[in-house]
């Protein structure tokens, strides 16, 4: 498969995922939604739309997304996510989302070491995490994915 398919499978899996979401699963009733991994900002614009009454946290190293889809200053976290992440793990989140995978093996194992047990601190009990990592984290309950999202493309679970 070529990366641009690659690619296109990704982002088709992460909306398909992200809008199972927004119309068949019951988030808690309040808490924010974290966006780990800003990027260029379409997901948080695509998050933004469909919870326009939550509160959004975008976490990156530096902010590089388009000028329409970057969040106010008191939403947007920068700096090493692993450590600027830390003082979000409250316990109180709804949902989040983690797209962080780089597609180096090595690089993504190392992110492995940090991400499932701060999605975990992050989300409130009930909460929706969705990502393109697996989360291997004993308070995470696998989800089925919609059908139309490949095997072992985009993952989800929900807090114990």
């Amino acid at each position: 498969m070529s990366r641009l398919d690659s690619f296109i499978r990704r982002l088709t899996a992460q909306r398909d995922v992200l809008n199972h979401i927004c119309a068949r699963m019951e988030l808690p009733a309040d808490g924010p939604i974290m966006e780990i991994g800003l990027g260029n900002g379409r997901t948080f614009d695509h998050l933004r739309e469909h919870f326009p009454d939550r509160r959004i946290v975008a976490f990156d190293r530096a902010c590089g997304a388009h000028a329409s889809s970057v969040p106010e200053a008191n939403d947007l976290v920068l700096g090493e996510i692993c450590e600027t992440g830390r003082a979000f793990q409250t316990g109180t989140a709804a949902l989040v989302h983690a797209d962080i995978g780089t597609g180096y093996p090595e690089k993504d194992a190392l992110t492995l070491t940090w991400l499932p047990q701060m999605v975990a601190g992050m989300l409130a009990s009930g909460g929706i995490a969705v990502s393109g990592l697996p989360l291997d984290e004993p308070t995470l309950q696998p989800l089925e994915v919609p059908e139309s999202v490949p095997r072992e493309r985009y993952f989800l679970y929900r807090k114990v």
